[in-house]
């Protein structure tokens, strides 16, 4: 297998993991109503992690590729979105955006809770 080959195969991969993910939150519905304080806020942090994932990886997109590289680029692209995932959750607890604040006070109202 060529490295070009390899490189396909690794994004393929990469991306059906990230879909199954996505898949089997949706999967998982809750009803938000009967939801303690911690679970609502849990699931608002949630949401700005992804949030945030999505926009450091539109971020990347716009960071011009090196031409050179060779195998090593096969494995940075294969761990670059665990890389991301990871900052957008770092950043959620440490360094909020304020989004799941608001998405919290806007769910205690919607839910009654």
């Amino acid at each position: 297998m060529d490295i070009g080959n390899m490189n396909m195969y690794t994004n393929y991969i990469s991306s059906q993991a990230s879909a199954e993910k996505t898949q089997e939150s949706l999967k998982l519905k809750k009803d938000y109503s009967t939801a303690t304080d911690d679970e609502l806020m849990d699931a608002c942090k949630q949401f700005e992690a992804y949030f945030l994932e999505q926009v450091f990886k539109e971020m990347m997109k716009t960071i011009p590729k090196s031409e050179e590289g060779g195998s090593n680029a096969a494995l940075v692209d294969y761990f670059k979105d665990n890389m991301i995932q990871e900052i957008a959750a770092q950043s959620t607890e440490t360094n909020s955006l304020g989004l799941a604040q608001m998405l919290y006070d806007q769910m205690k109202v919607t839910y009654n809770v």
